[in-house]
C-alpha cells in the first residue's frame, strides 16, 4: 500500500496563482492548496455517434401533476389511459410512462427541481453541490455537432435559484426566459460588428486558456503525485475547451438556417404562463428541426408562477398556493384545468415533431422527450412516485412501466437508456443501477 503524499512546503495560493496568470479561470482543488479537493470533469471521450442524428429535450414541470388523474389503471400494454393521458391518447404508442420511480434520496421538496436531471442526492441539505445535469452530459459529447451545444430554457423561472442544468462542477446554468432572445439566437444573423465581437470573444478565450496551460505546467514539479493527475486531467480538459472553442469559431463564420416562423412576441406578464410555454415547445420544435442543437432543458416553474390567465380561464390564486390545496374542491378543479393543459400542448409537440421529416423518419423518432415533475404530489411535497412520460427517442412505446410505488425504482437508469440509445458509451448516470427495466429499442 502506497503512503499517503504529504507535503512540507507552504500551502500554494490559489488566488495567487490566478493573479499570475492575469485572468479568471476555475482552477482545480489541489492537495497543495488545502486538505479537501473539488471533483475534476473527466475530458469527453471522443465520441462521434454518426448515424442517424439523436435528440434530447427534458422538460421539469416542478409543481408536477395531480396523481389521481395522471397514473393509469393496469400494467404494460393493455393499461386503462387515466384522464390526463387520454389527452394523449393519439400518440398511445409513440410513449411511455412511468409510475413508481425517483430519483434516490433526492429530498427537500421543492429544491428537488434543480435535480430533475443530476439525481444528486439531498438538495436541501446544508452545503449541498450538485452534479452535472444529463442535458450537459450530452453538451460535452456531443455538443460540437450542432451550433448550439445545449440550449437551457425557463418559464416564469426564479432566477438563479432555479434551473435544470448544471456543469461538472456543479455551477447552475441560468435559463433563457424570452422567446424572441432564443429565436434571435437560433436564427438571426448578428450585424458584422457583432459577428467580429464575438470571434473576438472566441479568441481571446482560446489565448486565455493557453496562458493558464503554461502555468499549469510550471507547477507540475513542485506538487505532490495526486495533484500532479489531477492537473494533468485538467489541462487536458482545457485543450478539449480549447477545441470546441475553435469549433465554435468556425460557427461563426457559417450562416445561421433560414425559417418560415415569425420572431415570437415576449408575452409581458408571468401571467401567461401557458403562452410562454407553448412559446417555448414551439423553439425546441424548431431548434431541433434545423439540427440547431441536439440537448435542451426547460424548467417550467409553477413556484414562481401567479395566477394563470390562458383563454377565457383565469385561476383565482397563484399556481403554488393552488397545489396546495388542501382537498378544497375549488383548487382541485383549477389544478386539474392547468394540468390539462399541460397534456394538450404536450400532445401538440408529439404532433408537430411527428409530421416533421428527417430522411423520411417523424423527427419525433429521433427525439427522446422526457416529461416529469420532480415531485410525486406537490400538496405533500414528496418527491417520490413521480410522474414522468418519455415519448420518441426511437424506443419501443406504448405501455405503461408500474415500478413498486412503496420501493421506488431510480429514474436514472431511464436516463442510461437515454444515453445509450443517442450512441454514447455509457452504464451509469448519478445513482443508476443500469438501463430501464422493460424499455426496449426500435
Amino acid at each position: 500500500m502506497k503512503a499517503p503524499h504529504i507535503s512540507t512546503r507552504p500551502s500554494l495560493s490559489r488566488r495567487q496563482f490566478l493573479r499570475g496568470t492575469g485572468v479568471l479561470l476555475s482552477l482545480p482543488w489541489l492537495d497543495a492548496m488545502t486538505p479537501a479537493f473539488a471533483d475534476v470533469v473527466a475530458p469527453p471521450a471522443n465520441l462521434n455517434p454518426g448515424g442517424k442524428p439523436r435528440r434530447f429535450l427534458g422538460i421539469c414541470n416542478n409543481l408536477g401533476l395531480l396523481p389521481e388523474h395522471f397514473f393509469p389503471t393496469g400494467t404494460g400494454r393493455d393499461y386503462l389511459a387515466s384522464p390526463y393521458l387520454e389527452l394523449l391518447r393519439e400518440h398511445r404508442n409513440d410513449f411511455t410512462v412511468f409510475s413508481g420511480v425517483w430519483h434516490p434520496e433526492v429530498d427537500g421538496g421543492h429544491p428537488a427541481d434543480n435535480c430533475f436531471l443530476t439525481a444528486a442526492p439531498h438538495p436541501g441539505s446544508a452545503g449541498f453541490r450538485n452534479t452535472i445535469s444529463l442535458d450537459q452530459y450530452l453538451a460535452e459529447r456531443i455538443g460540437h455537432l450542432t451550433r448550439f451545444p445545449s440550449l437551457t430554457l425557463g418559464v416564469n423561472v426564479q432566477q438563479g435559484i432555479r434551473s435544470l442544468s448544471w456543469t461538472g462542477s456543479g455551477a447552475l446554468i441560468p435559463c433563457e426566459e424570452k422567446s424572441s432572445v432564443v429565436f434571435s439566437r437560433l436564427f438571426l444573423k448578428g450585424t458584422p460588428a457583432e459577428t467580429e465581437a464575438q470571434v473576438r470573444r472566441l479568441e481571446t478565450g482560446q489565448s486565455i486558456l493557453d496562458a493558464v496551460s503554461g502555468q499549469l505546467k510550471s507547477l507540475e514539479g513542485s506538487v505532490g503525485p495526486r495533484d500532479r493527475d489531477r492537473l494533468d486531467q485538467y489541462v487536458t480538459s482545457v485543450r478539449e475547451l480549447e477545441q470546441r472553442m475553435q469549433m465554435s469559431r468556425e460557427w461563426e463564420d457559417r450562416p445561421k438556417p433560414t425559417v418560415t416562423a415569425s420572431a415570437p412576441l415576449d408575452p409581458e406578464s408571468p401571467k401567461a404562463y401557458m403562452d410562454k410555454v407553448k412559446l417555448m415547445y414551439d423553439l425546441a420544435r424548431l431548434a431541433f428541426e434545423t439540427d440547431s442543437t441536439r440537448s435542451i432543458s426547460l424548467l417550467l416553474d409553477g413556484v414562481n408562477s401567479p395566477a394563470i390567465e390562458f383563454g377565457e380561464v383565469k385561476t383565482s390564486d397563484g399556481y403554488h398556493n393552488l397545489s396546495h390545496h388542501g382537498k378544497s374542491k375549488e383548487k382541485l378543479a383549477q389544478l386539474r384545468t392547468i394540468d390539462e393543459w399541460h397534456m394538450k400542448l404536450l400532445a401538440d409537440l408529439f404532433s408537430q415533431l411527428k409530421a416533421i421529416r428527417e430522411d423520411g423518419e417523424p423527427l419525433l423518432d429521433r427525439t427522446s422527450i422526457l416529461y416529469g415533475s420532480n415531485l410525486g404530489n406537490a400538496n405533500t411535497h414528496v418527491t417520490t412516485n413521480l410522474p414522468v412520460v418519455f415519448a420518441g427517442g426511437g424506443f419501443r412505446h406504448g405501455q405503461h412501466l408500474a415500478f413498486d410505488t412503496q420501493h421506488n425504482y431510480p429514474l436514472p437508469n431511464l436516463f442510461v437508456s437515454t444515453l445509450q440509445r443517442m450512441g454514447l458509451e455509457t452504464n451509469r448516470f448519478a445513482t443508476s443501477t443500469g438501463t430501464m427495466r422493460g424499455l426496449e429499442w426500435v
